[in-house]
């Protein structure tokens, strides 16, 4: 090692120790108003159609979810005013139960590949797991299709965000608000990927759902909808409780897709509340849209 390079680092040494002194002295200038970066959080967009219910919504919707705790994703889509809110759209949560609804697409989607009908045990199988969310149909159901038949659906439905639960843990599968609003759209209007038989069936069995699980998004529905739904909460380590509820609301004049998710819900109940608190404005504002 030459001298100058031994006396350069010396240097170096000597200009990065005074420089650690004068930080700890608090003696080197900090640019006036510095502070440490913190993110934006997200805002509602909307656009629409109808003069006026963009902006109407984006408020309300906001101001439905000021001071709540809960990460929140929010997907509105109202065919009859070409009017669509997002909140998060892009974030993924763990799906919990809303998956059970791309479970039943799955099946009717591979079904109509061989022109078969379900049997009378898929048919009992898929009733049990939207009308009451039972775990166990959906596990079988699950295992029945597997990975392979699940992605192959979400590729052809265009549920690009959507990534299956590894190891049977169809709960853990990643969802997204816009791919569920993309099931729902799949659901609700004629399609190359589902029939119209598989969306009737799916439609009967969302409108069917137990009445101590039609919380969620049907709160402040009008009384001339229809009614169909699918919701799901689950509990972790991480993120407290997710609750989930993912709708569509049809006949009568009524035509709009509504997904809320979130996590970070200190209990179910707060979740719910979040859910209902944005539901209840969506449904008033488009109500008085009309």
């Amino acid at each position: 090692m030459t001298h100058q390079l031994m006396t350069h680092q010396r240097i170096s040494w000597r200009a990065r120790g005074a420089l650690s002194v004068a930080l700890t002295a608090g003696l080197v200038p900090v640019a006036a108003g510095a502070a440490p970066a913190v993110a934006a959080a997200p805002a509602v967009a909307c656009t629409s159609g109808r003069a006026g219910l963009a902006a109407k919504l984006s408020k309300d919707i906001t101001a439905a979810l000021k001071s709540r705790k809960s990460t929140t994703a929010v997907a509105l889509y109202d065919r009859t005013t070409n009017t669509r809110c997002t909140l998060r759209a892009t974030q993924k949560f763990d799906s919990a139960s809303v998956v059970k609804v791309t479970v039943l697409a799955t099946l009717l989607w591979d079904a109509k590949k061989t022109n078969r009908y379900l049997t009378q045990r898929e048919v009992d199988l898929t009733t049990a797991m939207i009308t009451k969310s039972d775990n166990a149909a959906t596990s079988t159901l699950w295992k029945q299709l597997g990975l392979t038949k699940v992605k192959g659906f979400l590729k052809a439905a265009g549920m690009t965000q959507t990534t299956p639960g590894a190891n049977g843990s169809w709960g853990l599968t990643q969802i997204t608000a816009r791919d569920e609003q993309q099931l729902l759209t799949l659901v609700t209007a004629r399609n190359a990927v589902l029939s119209d038989n598989a969306r009737s069936y799916i439609l009967d069995r969302m409108r069917r759902v137990v009445a101590s699980q039609r919380w969620g998004v049907p709160s402040g529905a009008p009384a001339s909808a229809t009614v169909q739904l699918k919701n799901g909460w689950l509990q972790r380590s991480t993120h407290g409780w997710r609750v989930h509820s993912v709708g569509a609301f049809t006949g009568k004049g009524n035509n709009y897709l509504i997904t809320v998710l979130t996590h970070d819900n200190k209990t179910m109940n707060d979740g719910v509340n979040t859910i209902q608190a944005v539901a209840r404005v969506v449904h008033k504002d488009l109500a008085a849209a009309k």
